[in-house]
């Protein structure tokens, strides 16, 4: 590593030891946290600074960076508030930001070293050091940095909100989502970078059972929390059908050309053998049976506030994940079916729509491909819908080439521990994340 390197991976560690931890109880969250996070950023960077133009929409940061010319201006997007974590159970307490190992095993640890800081801070660091050689963008460069990604996404909505009032339509947005991984496509031994050109639709589905209450000593043959149960097993037991999207099919056909064994032949006829696939896709992994479907997961269940009293009312949160080329309407309507019980009142709560895809061909992908392929030579580029959601999904109303991509070569390992414990990054990784956003930089 260089000096340069050092001082960057130094300030990198400066923001990730402030614990800007986002809460759904709003009343939860220490605010002075995220203001001292804004007030470093002058400090740590003020040569970007001294030339970017910033506005804060609450504590999200909106900059920008004139170009030279006018045209279609090119938005840059991270969050810098975290999911919460404690010290229980870490290895290394995470906001200590704390470093092991060395060389291209040298690990950087603490709670937003992915998710998100990691690209937030590569993203300014790419900024600052373009902008010290005197750099300018053909085209208007907007970093928007949000405060709320984790819960509400207020931050984003008011920034697509305003470029939308400013009639400002981006040539393309890039925000977080899939990375450079590796062997997780059978037979495809080359790297893979998976760039996430829609999201699922996101709803928390309630269900919710009423019914009369009384002493638990003299319980009727079927309570509330029976009903419930029996309704969330056959919610388990009824999955959604397996559809492959044309995104799934071009990027199967991407993998497959670079595949080998058995599974080749299979994949090269993507779009004749899809009933083959479906059964495949259910097989291989937790991810991959995500990828062809929509998902439920129950998340929280409510039930009595006493142990010896029958509830009155038992409730669960199903986390539903929407495919692309559904609906929340469709969903619902599934849930209905499979429960087979008018009893269990079945509702959306915060519904979102599956995102429109954005191209995996043309001017904007191919600038993307380009400037992943000058850091990551070796790595197949191939669209994918992204699993989870983000705050990009706000600006597919002002923008119609909307990439979710985190520069990053992240293990099962890593990937696993985001909003889990023990959070962590390779540095080197981390660097030629910067390199990656320089790239792309250069060429807007």
């Amino acid at each position: 590593m260089t000096d340069a390197d050092d001082e960057a991976l130094e300030r990198f560690r400066t923001l990730l030891r402030i614990p800007t931890i986002s809460h759904n109880a709003v009343e939860e969250t220490d605010w002075a946290a995220f203001d001292r996070f804004l007030d470093r950023l002058p400090e740590l960077y003020p040569a970007l600074h001294e030339t970017l133009e910033l506005e804060r929409h609450g504590r999200t940061q909106l900059y920008r960076w004139r170009g030279r010319e006018e045209g279609a201006a090119t938005v840059l997007m991270a969050h810098y508030d975290v999911v919460p974590a404690t010290d229980e159970g870490w290895t290394h307490a995470p906001f200590s930001a704390e470093l092991t190992g060395a060389g291209e095993h040298r690990l950087l640890w603490g709670r937003g070293a992915i998710d998100d800081k990691g690209a937030l801070v590569a993203i300014l660091e790419a900024v600052e050091a373009l902008v010290r050689e005197g750099f300018q963008p053909t085209h208007d460069v907007y970093l928007s940095f949000g405060h709320d990604e984790e819960t509400v996404g207020s931050g984003a909505q008011a920034i697509a909100a305003t470029l939308a009032g400013r009639g400002i339509r981006p040539a393309m947005v890039l925000d977080e989502g899939g990375a450079v991984v590796e062997r997780i496509f059978p037979g495809v031994t080359a790297p893979i970078a998976v760039v996430g050109v829609s999201e699922k639709g996101i709803t928390s589905v309630r269900l919710t059972v009423e019914q009369s209450g009384g002493h638990a000593s003299t319980p009727p043959r079927m309570t509330a929390t029976v009903r419930l149960a029996r309704a969330i097993t056959r919610l388990n037991a009824r999955p959604f059908p397996a559809r492959l999207t044309e995104t799934n099919l071009r990027m199967v056909e991407t993998l497959g050309a670079h595949a080998t064994g058995p599974l080749r032949a299979v994949f090269i006829r993507a779009r004749r053998l899809q009933p083959l696939l479906h059964a495949v896709f259910g097989r291989l992994s937790d991810e991959t049976r995500a990828i062809v479907r929509t998902t439920t997961a129950v998340t929280q269940l409510r039930g009595s506030l006493a142990a010896n009293a029958l509830p009155e009312t038992a409730e669960a949160i199903v986390n539903t994940r929407i495919a692309v080329g559904s609906s929340v309407a469709e969903t619902l309507d599934h849930l209905r079916r499979a429960i087979r019980d008018d009893a269990v009142r079945v509702e959306a709560v915060d519904a979102s729509e599956p995102s429109p895809v954005s191209p995996s061909a043309g001017p904007h992908w191919d600038r993307l491909a380009a400037a992943i392929g000058a850091v990551h030579p070796r790595a197949i580029v191939t669209p994918y819908i992204m699993l989870g959601a983000s705050d990009s999904r706000h600006f597919t109303g002002i923008c119609d080439a909307v990439y979710r991509f985190t520069p990053f070569e992240l293990s099962a390992g890593q990937r696993g521990a985001l909003h889990a414990r023990d959070e962590h990054i390779h540095v080197a990784t981390w660097l030629r994340g910067i390199a990656v956003y320089t790239h792309l930089l250069r060429a807007s």
